[in-house]
């Protein structure tokens, strides 16, 4: 039998599920489903890289070394076919994406894809000299560009560094904060702390830092 509190009570029940429903969707709702198929063929996957620069899948509740990606295979595969997403697809909450074959693999992070996380010295046979390189993604022996330490950069307002990375990707890359904390007895900071480094001190040398270009990047174009 229907009667009016039985009507107001649906109407209570009926708002809380929505108010639920709309709490939930608040704390993150997800727009997909791990390996969905939108086309023929065709699976999508979603990632995200921390500022540590560990890639694990979107949906994973606990993020930590255990439940990240470890293999140097996988993650050189992957990250060597990391590019701006521009297909269309989630662009605005995935921002990168890595195409593997029939698999789409979308990315998001914390601050930015590439993260940089070993500096290691390589002897060039050609050059007979040896040479700095700045290995990320934890793939290091396979992932990484020349370490330039006149190009660092670091963010007076959040302590974070930066170092170019692929233009694919943007044309930046965050430094681990394990490794940015090594570096940073390095700065030299002639205009005060709150201005930024202007020079770096690596290996007998001493660098200008150059921050031109920063604009380039991604990450500036943002802003």
């Amino acid at each position: 039998m229907f009667t009016l509190t039985n009507i107001c009570f649906n109407k209570v029940i009926t708002n809380a599920r929505k108010c639920f429903i709309y709490n939930k969707c608040k704390r993150g709702c997800k727009t997909y489903v791990q390996g969905q198929s939108p086309e023929p063929r065709i699976r999508e996957y979603f990632y995200y890289i921390d500022h540590q620069g560990m890639l694990f899948l979107d949906d994973v509740r606990i993020r930590n070394f255990t439940s990240c990606f470890k293999d140097k295979k996988f993650l050189t595969f992957f990250f060597q076919r990391l590019k701006i997403n521009d297909t269309g697809r989630y662009m605005e909450e995935f921002p990168y994406i890595s195409l593997c074959g029939l698999e789409r693999n979308f990315v998001k992070c914390d601050d930015l894809p590439i993260v940089f996380t070993k500096i290691m010295e390589k002897y060039n046979v050609e050059l007979d000299q040896k040479k700095d390189w700045f290995g990320y993604s934890y793939a290091e022996k396979l992932l990484r560009v020349p370490f330039e330490p006149e190009k660092l950069l670091m963010d007076p307002t959040t302590g974070r560094v930066y170092h170019p990375a692929p233009e694919k990707v943007g044309g930046i890359g965050l430094v681990r904060s394990k490794i940015a904390i090594e570096l940073s007895i390095h700065f030299c900071f002639e205009n005060g702390e709150d201005q930024g480094p202007t020079h770096f001190q690596w290996k007998d040398k001493k660098y200008s830092i150059d921050n031109e270009w920063y604009k380039n990047s991604i990450k500036y174009k943002d802003k």
